[in-house]
């Protein structure tokens, strides 16, 4: 923790670099080398996830400033900025990129997955379109304490691996102490990549990129008829359950722009998200989401509409001609609303303690829904509650002190109790499998800009008890209780912001 180093005297711990991506063409992405930065010193290195990388620790400790911040480029290590376009709140952009991200490699972790290492805020590329490529240490540890926070929650996520201040100011509203983050993804390719080979017609890349992605990431649809077709399938399954898995925890991304949809099915780049407090479909937090165009409830539907951007791209590989390429992209598009609605529900399901499937299900999960928006009731605590309500009715009086009405909660108790009666779990088993899926913990928005705050002013002891905090979030921890808490009145943070 806190240990700066000089660049220059810093010996290289070996990190098993593989690197797939930059053998695709040179159009795929711009050799560019990480600009050093002034005093790098490394506030935190992800030691658990040094272990699943095979990355030896100890030497990264001494060693990991210089690296993380890019005053080093390890040896093997092949950095390139990558190319790609996106919508962004729907209009196409054809050109993005990384812009403040240059991808240092991969490795094959211990697991046998190939993991991408990633550098954010290493210095301009030629996709910084006159951005200064940098980023602020408020951001970073956000990055860091949510990707964190979200794999601990168990969903598909980048990782973590290291935080590092650069000793150099940023320039945003003000004046801020600078950072990098190394990221951690199965892959970084996006919708976005796909859009930029598809904006210059460049039909043979395109398919250079499903044969890479279907090599990497989906290998079992190797040798398929037509692959094309059988990568959006897959893709599509991924993405309807990653999204219905953001909606289980009350994950609201923020900017879910086709550049920030991944081809893996991770959650990616940590800017304005959140997770809400009182639950209320319509929550937005980013600051430039101003029209709700990405609020809680419109995740499922914009993840429709980003993978029909993908598909579009795709339709040359689907069939030469267009009309009956189109009818088959259409087809498997049909299936997204399915696949999510059971990957949802099913979830939901588990939240509320049920072990088997009723038809009236969807209606009875929806009820408490509207509860809750009417009571203004906190989605997390309210689900943590319900657990202790499934093993003992002494409990629901725990849980009615987060309405403010208790009447249509009430009502539903007695409807979810009489639907448990047909249900094959013991109370006791029943409220063990809800705690399992029902997190005590999460990375409350108000936690998280308090410990940023005290960060920047150069205490980072908040950062490091919420990353304690947040590693067992579906664990009591009774010494924690009070970050279980909701914000108080006056404490909320109803805006985020995405850091460039």
């Amino acid at each position: 923790m806190d240990t700066s180093i000089d660049a220059k005297t810093a010996e290289q711990p070996a990190i098993p670099f593989d690197n797939s991506y930059v053998r695709l063409p040179a159009n795929f992405h711009t050799r560019v080398e990480p600009t050093p930065v002034a005093e790098p010193r490394l506030i935190k290195l992800n030691h658990a996830l040094c272990a699943e990388l095979g990355l030896d620790a100890a030497a990264l400790e001494a060693s990991g400033a210089a690296i993380f911040s890019g005053n080093v480029v390890p040896t093997g290590a092949e950095p390139v900025a990558m190319g790609y376009a996106g919508h962004q709140f729907g209009q196409f952009v054809p050109q993005l990129g990384d812009g403040r991200a240059i991808l240092l490699g991969e490795v094959v972790d211990r697991n046998g997955l190939r993991r991408d290492i990633q550098l954010k805020g290493a210095g301009q590329t030629p996709y910084s379109r006159r951005g200064d490529g940098r980023a602020a240490l408020g951001p970073v540890l956000r990055e860091y304490i949510v990707s964190e926070a979200m794999h601990a929650l168990g969903l598909p996520t980048t990782r973590a691996l290291a935080a590092v201040s650069t000793g150099q100011p940023v320039y945003r509203e003000s004046v801020l102490p600078g950072a990098v983050f190394t990221r951690v993804a199965a892959s970084h390719v996006r919708v976005g990549t796909f859009q930029f080979l598809a904006a210059r017609a460049d039909v043979e890349g395109l398919q250079r990129l499903v044969d890479y992605v279907i090599d990497r990431h989906y290998p079992e649809i190797r040798g398929s008829d037509n692959p094309a077709v059988a990568l959006l399938s897959a893709v599509i399954e991924r993405q309807g359950y990653l999204i219905a898995r953001w909606l289980h925890v009350g994950f609201i991304h923020g900017v879910m722009n086709t550049d920030n949809m991944t081809i893996s099915g991770e959650t990616i780049d940590f800017g304005p998200c959140a997770l809400m407090d009182a639950y209320d479909p319509a929550t937005v937090f980013s600051s430039i989401d101003r029209g709700g165009r990405y609020a809680y409830a419109n995740q499922p539907g914009i993840g429709q509409w980003n993978l029909t951007r993908l598909a579009e791209t795709l339709l040359p590989l689907i069939d030469p001609d267009e009309d009956k390429a189109i009818e088959i992209a259409q087809q498997t598009l049909a299936t997204y609303a399915t696949i999510f609605q059971n990957h949802w529900l099913d979830g939901m399901r588990r939240k509320i303690g049920l072990a088997n499937a009723e038809d009236g299900d969807l209606d009875l999960v929806q009820a408490l829904l509207t509860a809750m928006h009417q009571g203004g009731a906190d989605y997390t605590l309210a689900f943590r509650r319900l657990a202790a309500a499934a093993e003992d009715n002494a409990a629901d009086e725990a849980l009615f002190q987060l309405f403010s009405n208790s009447y249509g909660v009430s009502q539903w108790l007695g409807s979810w109790r009489e639907r448990l009666e047909r249900d094959p779990q013991s109370p006791q088993q029943r409220a063990k499998a809800m705690r399992a899926v029902n997190p005590a913990f999460i990375p409350r928005n108000h936690r998280v800009e308090r410990a940023l705050a005290a960060a920047t002013d150069g205490d980072f002891s908040l950062f490091e008890a919420l990353l304690e905090v947040l590693s067992r979030p579906y664990d009591d921890q009774p010494q924690f209780a009070a970050y279980m808490e909701p914000p108080a009145p006056g404490e909320e943070v109803l805006q985020t912001f995405c850091g460039t």
